[in-house]
């Protein structure tokens, strides 16, 4: 090879690597600035989550809002289908504090609450207290097998085709965000709500019990219901 040839090649080498760098860099400039544009025009990657955006679960987050007795929202009217293809309402856990659990089978922060949840449950075994699940995806025998594997021992709504139920608790929980959790009031109103995987079962009972504790059983026929 002459001289002149070397030349070009050591040249071209150069080049060739300076072009690289420089796409390197621009590469790291997009995404950097895509991340500034995330977090000045909507909040972070975990705001973005329970607003819906990702992957169709929350992993990794966890939020409890409780809502004083004064500024809690209207009471949740809501009606669907449960798994075994029973109708149910809202008009039957009227006088209960009832927990609403928003998930589904393959969501993998429902499949870790899920035992949680049970445990919950079960203190409460005898009082006042229901919990309702509404699946968001599956169909009712997926469900049913997901009950089963996890010793899930209530019922769940089956809101994949017409999305009513999830529809109806859109000003509390954002449409998107499972899994989520709500507590409702003897009279419906939410008292509180968890945005994310519950990791234990004493943060649901201590807002259980908040909720039961803000109304005596009789309070609710005074407000017309029974």
């Amino acid at each position: 090879m002459t001289q002149a040839a070397e030349r070009a090649n050591r040249e071209g080498v150069r080049r060739r690597r300076f072009g690289k760098a420089a796409a390197s860099v621009l590469v790291a400039l997009i995404v950097a600035a895509g991340l500034s544009a995330c977090s000045s025009g909507g909040g972070d990657l975990a705001s973005q989550y329970r607003a819906g955006d990702g992957k169709g679960y929350i992993a990794g987050d966890f939020a409890v809002k409780e809502f004083r007795p004064g500024d809690r929202p209207a009471a949740v009217d809501f009606s669907g289908t449960l798994d075994d293809g029973e109708p149910v309402s809202s008009t039957d856990y009227a006088g209960k504090v009832t927990v609403v659990n928003f998930w589904y089978a393959n969501c993998a922060p429902c499949r870790q609450e899920a035992p949680q949840l049970e445990k919950s449950l079960q203190q409460f075994r005898g009082q006042d207290v229901a919990f309702l699940g509404v699946n968001t995806y599956d169909q009712a025998a997926t469900a049913r097998s997901f009950a089963k594997e996890f010793g899930v021992t209530y019922p769940s709504v089956i809101d994949v085709d017409t999305k009513s139920v999830t529809a109806a608790f859109a000003d509390i929980v954002p449409l998107s965000a499972t899994p989520s959790t709500v507590v409702l009031g003897r009279d419906g109103r939410p008292t509180a709500r968890i945005i994310g995987q519950l990791p234990d079962a004493s943060i649901l009972t201590s807002l259980i019990r908040t909720a039961l504790s803000d109304s005596a059983p009789g309070d609710s026929a005074k407000s017309g219901t029974s």
